[in-house]
């Protein structure tokens, strides 16, 4: 049986209507410290495909609002009532990446009826331990009250993160706050504290009988041959796709080999 959650969170989404009034919709789900606008370029491409494209921001992140839980269920249940209000009638394609999958995981296992098809992007529905401490303490070395620009904030963090790559995408989460000062957007005390409950296992009984694909990046880690049997416990009708040469964010490593494993799935 589901826990019983909280209240709601109404998300921010950017939407990238089709050309087609019959496109179909295509909700993603984006990772920790990520947002919605990380996945721009892919969804202006299936937008121009003939989806619907929605790019949530989930609680504690991006647009959406700070609040002081930060569970799967929490999360799940506001990504349900964003799917209530805007698709009543219509069930979606869901797509999620790390954090983002194991919420989709967890809603397409619970609310079924709304999923017609799930996308999993480099995450299983195994515990992961908490693995962020250098991002999370490298995030709260910096003094934004006297950093000016993103690239001195870049300076100031290449001590703790060299990974060029894994900077700019952090980076892109600092705004100018109403006092002058630059901020984060996603809410960085809460994520912090809460960074276990983030690599909570799927419940054990959960199950979705829908089409669901999970695609893997070979260099990441995040999906090993071992974790399949679990996979196709919970999701009997999965399919797996790994992409060479992709870390954890195949999606923006590898765009090309990722759309392509997508769309193969979504138009089947």
């Amino acid at each position: 049986m589901e826990p019983p959650v909280m209240s709601h969170v109404t998300l921010h989404a950017k939407v990238m209507p089709s050309t087609i009034d019959t496109g179909k919709p295509l909700v993603i789900l984006h990772g920790l410290f990520g947002m919605g606008d990380n996945w721009g370029s892919h969804a202006r491409h299936w937008a121009s495909k003939g989806m619907h494209v929605h790019l949530l921001d989930m609680r504690n992140h991006g647009r959406s609002a700070h609040v002081p839980i930060h569970t799967y269920e929490a999360m799940s249940e506001d990504v349900r009532q964003y799917l209530l209000t805007h698709f009543p009638q219509q069930s979606v394609t869901l797509l999620g990446h790390s954090m983002g999958g194991k919420v989709a995981m967890h809603l397409a296992c619970h609310h079924p009826e709304l999923v017609e098809k799930l996308l999993v992007a480099d995450i299983g529905p195994k515990a992961y331990p908490p693995h962020h401490k250098e991002v999370i303490e490298a995030m709260h070395a910096l003094d934004l009250s006297s950093i000016q620009s993103r690239m001195e904030a870049d300076r100031a963090m290449e001590k703790h993160l060299p990974s060029r790559s894994l900077r700019q995408f952090l980076l892109k989460n600092l705004t100018w706050k109403q006092d002058k000062q630059l901020g984060w957007k996603f809410n960085l005390p809460i994520l912090s504290s809460q960074i276990q409950r983030i690599g909570t296992a799927l419940d054990p009984i959960a199950i979705y009988h829908g089409a669901t694909l999970f695609v893997r990046g070979l260099a990441s880690g995040y999906i090993l041959d071992e974790d399949i049997p679990d996979i196709l416990t919970h999701f009997p009708l999965a399919q797996l796709e790994s992409i060479e040469g992709a870390g954890h964010w195949l999606h923006a490593e590898k765009p090309e080999a990722f759309r392509e494993a997508v769309e193969s799935f979504i138009c089947d």
